[in-house]
């Protein structure tokens, strides 16, 4: 059951919600808790029921060393069981997703022919895995003391965020189980209508109709791709990637704030970043806070100490010394996005894409570093290198993006190839039989001619103009209701001297308020995405 199929959104939504308000009129709020945290564990197993016993499984074994860190008193010993803890975690989660990659890799390596039966990989596995570890570690660390086993239950398995996260943290969400009375009021519905409509929308309408032309270019990657062909598939799966997951992360937001929760934003308008870190910042959010976290700051510590104890120096700005940059700023970064390339899938495309990403960071950071030494004016080098940096961190965006969309780290190359002119240009040869003149300057100018259809090249280029506008130019709608904290987290506001900036004024005409004309608009994106529902698509980042 997904999120975007009429089975969701006409029956299960509408009775949880209605069940969910009944009782909590009637019997109080944890009842009406209880009854969600059902509601949640049936909506995983619509997906396929034998994986809900491994769910509730992680979920029993989990709680039960909660239980246990928060009684051991002894530093060390709770270190001891974290350890063992994480390791049987990720076990868990490597088993099933990494069993037929690490075969198949050593089967190209060795020339062995080890088989084992196909895995299906549990929905949702790698968010609810994360999501567990980070209240261990933080019940580990002492900061958590007390928690009941009926708000662990709805921490982990709550619909909204099960699948594809939001990553959540137990200071976010279980104040708010604790103190929500799971009651129909109008403002949660509304803001969380408004949000559920706005994504349903994204993915339905806007992320699977650029899907539709995106596809076919994948699908015939296996041979070299030549430039247009290969800027549309990569720049077009970006936009559908964008869309997607923008859309999914604002459903999730407005399912959960129907029910009166607010989940932290995931997405921030990632393709308007000027530098990849703020790329980062801005691009599944969570994911880069888990991976900072839990993965970058120990790493980062532990070099860092080691390195004081050497009596070797630090990060001192743009005087640091190359070695220290490497082993305290690159390393870390290094090891951090390979794991997530790692998590995002089983294939060694996936590593490309994080390994990309670390080369990405490193020179960033690199630069941001040592810029100072050659180019001291900050001001004027921001109004020169923006829109550049826009421009550059769209490039290295696409490219990575590129090979997380390949089946293989050889289509990636052909796409990638493809977008640096290394197999030339080609037009569909419509263009030079209908139009000869043109086609004979075309073909002066080193353009072949081949088959294909100038329609649907001309849609899909289309299709990418549009979307580029609507991703570059207008705020969010996290930002345009920020007055009405859609979100834990929000995006900071279009001020300038704590006035909107002239360049935001749009922001102050979109600005949400429960108004007819913003009904009217809602409405109208409700029928556009219901009707956009006759081939439901999974979302993009439920197989990880």
């Amino acid at each position: 059951m997904l999120f975007n199929s009429y089975e969701f959104i006409f029956a299960f939504l509408p009775v949880v919600l209605a069940v969910c308000f009944v009782t909590a009129r009637l019997w109080g709020g944890g009842i009406a808790q209880l009854w969600l945290t059902a509601a949640s564990l049936y909506f995983y197993a619509s997906w396929n029921v034998k994986y809900l016993p491994l769910l509730l499984g992680s979920i029993l074994f989990n709680y039960a060393i909660a239980r246990l860190l928060v009684r051991t008193e002894d530093e060390a010993r709770r270190r001891t069981i974290l350890l063992f803890t994480t390791a049987l975690n990720l076990a868990l989660l490597g088993y099933y997703k990494y069993t037929n990659y690490f075969l198949d890799t050593v089967n190209t390596v060795a020339g062995t022919h080890f088989s084992f039966a196909e895995l299906a990989l549990p929905l949702g596995i790698s968010f609810y895995t994360f999501q567990q570890l980070t209240l261990l570690v933080d019940i580990s660390q002492g900061t958590i003391k007390q928690f009941r086993f009926r708000d662990f239950l709805l921490f982990v398995t709550f619909f909204p965020h099960l699948i594809a996260g939001p990553i959540v943290h137990h200071r976010e969400m279980m104040p708010q189980f604790e103190a929500a009375d799971y009651r129909a009021r109008w403002d949660n519905l509304a803001v969380g209508l408004t949000l559920f409509v706005v994504g349903l929308f994204k993915k339905a309408v806007l992320a699977d109709g650029i899907a539709s032309q995106v596809i076919p270019l994948y699908s015939g990657a296996n041979q070299p791709v030549t430039l247009v062909y290969a800027w549309g598939a990569a720049v077009g799966f970006v936009l559908q990637m964008y869309f997607d997951f923008s859309g999914y992360s604002e459903m999730a937001l407005g399912l959960a704030r129907m029910v009166g929760i607010k989940l932290p934003m995931n997405f921030n308008s990632p393709l308007k970043a000027t530098n990849i870190i703020q790329y980062w910042s801005c691009w599944h959010i969570t994911l880069t806070r888990f991976l900072t976290a839990y993965i970058y700051n120990p790493i980062a510590v532990a070099l860092t100490r080691a390195r004081i104890a050497a009596g070797k120096p630090g990060l001192k700005g743009p005087k640091t010394t190359p070695a220290a940059f490497v082993m305290l700023t690159a390393i870390p970064t290094a090891a951090t996005m390979f794991l997530s390339g790692l998590w995002h899938g089983a294939g060694n495309h996936y590593l490309v894409f994080g390994l990309l990403h670390a080369f990405y960071l490193v020179t960033a950071h690199a630069w941001r570093m040592y810029r100072p030494k050659f180019y001291k004016d900050t001001a004027s080098y921001d109004r020169l290198m923006k829109p550049v940096g826009l421009v550059l961190t769209f490039v290295a965006a696409t490219v990575a993006l590129t090979y997380f969309r390949a089946d293989s780290v050889a289509i990636g190359n052909n796409i990638v190839a493809g977008m640096f002119g290394f197999h030339g240009i080609a037009l569909p040869n419509v263009i030079e039989s209908r139009l000869p003149a043109l086609g004979h300057i075309l073909a002066q100018a080193g353009v072949a001619f081949g088959p294909g259809s100038l329609p649907v090249l001309l849609t899909l280029y289309a299709w990418m103009a549009v979307l580029l506008l609507i991703a570059l130019i207008p705020p969010n709608i996290l930002q345009i209701m920020r007055a009405w904290e859609p979100a834990i987290t929000l995006p900071a506001p279009y001020l300038k001297d704590g006035k909107l900036a002239p360049a935001s004024r749009l922001f102050a005409r979109l600005e949400w308020q429960p108004t007819t004309g913003w009904a009217i608009g809602v409405a109208a994106m409700t029928v556009l995405g219901i009707l956009a529902l006759s081939q439901v698509t999974e979302f993009l980042y439920w197989q990880f």
